[in-house]
């Protein structure tokens, strides 16, 4: 006979306590608690290093079935804090599969839970917003319940983290332009994805991924035709040496694509606000208006920032780089989802184009920024 589950609790920071089965490894874990909206990829989600420091609740009830296998991962291991599941398969159905999700989570020390009302959770984090909450499984179940609440509430909040040197590389990592070779291309490592790399190596850069704690000297020194911002985890407002560094690189005339916390980073560079959001966008279905051909994309986001900027119009970037707008809108919530500037060679858009997991409405950017590079280039001649 098979042995049943370990217990476990989730304990978020208002009190509430949810009570299941452990699932992964046993033992205690906090972060903040989010919810990601994805019918399918979890195994890309698990390895977005955009999610370190969360715990990450799947609304899709049944999670597991697909197993793991070794093409779908997005960087070098599983990056979230925790994770909650409300029925995780007994049984892995899939030809690439060569591990179960369980044994992988076990394998990466990764504390989950199951069992629980994951459509309860998520509509309590709608309503109260996103919130730092602990799975304590095993033995750590047995805790006393203020003790496990203490614990959570001692824990640090994600507003003011900067975790970018938890997830970036420590060397420079290259790899090699497909096809035409348009130039080297400085990609800043803030957390990013595999499927990131590849679609640019596939547009004729050469891919030089560059630890976060590069000096724009470190940038020069590759002859870049361009720079590009990683998405990845942790509050804008506290990265502000990357802030300075994309400032540098505007200055020098180089042409800029940054996604998700890339596209906070540019707004800070160009003198705009970022706020938190309530809980976020995190999923593969998140609708966005193209403003420049008023085309809908569906879109993949991991975000809990955004920036603060007017959504009609121009207007002036207050650090002195001309013009800006904002090129994209959430139609969710009208959050911006994009800028523009209209001066120097710089865009940005707060979601995915990488599409992994997700739809491929927005893979067209990767040509933009293409485009965007070999005209400079020509105009630089």
């Amino acid at each position: 006979m098979t042995a049943l589950p370990e217990p476990a609790v989730l304990v978020l920071e208002d009190g509430t306590r949810h009570v299941g089965r452990a699932y992964g490894a046993l033992g205690t874990t906090l972060g903040e608690v989010v919810f990601a909206t994805g019918m399918s990829g979890y195994q890309e989600t698990l390895t977005d290093p955009s999610y370190a420091g969360q715990i990450v609740l799947q609304t899709a009830p049944h999670i597991g079935n697909t197993g793991m296998n070794d093409e779908d991962t997005e960087s070098r291991r599983i990056w979230v804090a925790g994770y909650i599941v409300r029925d995780p398969s007994r049984v892995v159905s899939n030809w690439r599969a060569n591990a179960s999700l369980d044994e992988v989570l076990v394998q990466d020390a990764i504390v989950g839970i199951s069992g629980i009302d994951t459509r309860s959770v998520t509509r309590h984090i709608r309503a109260a917003g996103s919130m730092r909450g602990g799975i304590f499984s095993g033995d750590a179940a047995k805790t006393d319940a203020d003790e496990q609440l203490r614990i959570v509430r001692e824990a640090p909040q994600m507003a003011g983290r900067n975790l970018s040197a938890e997830v970036s590389v420590e060397t420079a990592e290259v790899t090699p332009a497909v096809g035409d070779k348009v130039g080297n291309l400085a990609v800043l490592d803030l957390g990013v994805k595999q499927a990131t790399i590849d679609n640019l190596a596939a547009r004729g850069f050469e891919v030089h991924v560059l630890p976060q704690d590069v000096t724009i000297g470190g940038i020069r020194a590759i002859d870049p035709v361009a720079v590009f911002y990683s998405n990845g985890p942790g509050d804008p407002a506290a990265s502000g040496d990357h802030v300075e560094l994309l400032r540098a690189v505007l200055d020098d005339g180089l042409p800029f694509f940054g996604i998700c916390f890339g596209n906070q980073l540019l707004g800070r560079a160009l003198g705009l606000g970022t706020y938190k959001l309530p809980f976020g966008h995190r999923g593969i279905n998140q609708p966005v208006l193209d403003k420049s051909t008023g085309k809908v994309e569906i879109t993949a986001h991991n975000h809990g920032f955004a920036v603060d900027a007017p959504l009609e119009g121009a207007f002036d970037s207050p650090h002195g780089y001309g013009k800006v707008e904002v090129s994209h809108v959430g139609l969710n919530d009208n959050v911006v989802e994009g800028l523009r500037a209209l001066d120097i060679p710089a865009f940005s858009v707060q979601y995915h184009p990488e599409a992994a997991a997700g739809p491929h409405d927005a893979n067209y950017l990767f040509d933009r920024f293409r485009d965007l590079v070999i005209a400079s280039k020509k105009d630089a001649q």
